[in-house]
């Protein structure tokens, strides 16, 4: 994520944050297919999105969301 992304997920509501999170999770879910299937052209895709779903369940323990 880039740093104006990060200041944008700051200010989304929890319910907003949640479905990030889960559409992260649907990526992160084909990303994993795609790799077992040898078709993902970018390996560190995998570690990017691992490390975005990580920010926003940050963003959401900062607004007191468990």
């Amino acid at each position: 994520m880039k740093p104006k992304e990060l200041n944008e997920l700051k200010e989304l509501s929890a319910d907003e944050l949640n479905k990030k999170a889960g559409a992260l999770n649907r990526e992160l879910l084909s990303a994993r297919i795609a790799r077992v299937n040898q078709q993902l052209k970018n390996p560190l895709k995998l570690r990017e999105l691992r490390r975005d779903i990580a920010r926003v369940k940050t963003a959401l323990k900062a607004k007191g969301v468990k």
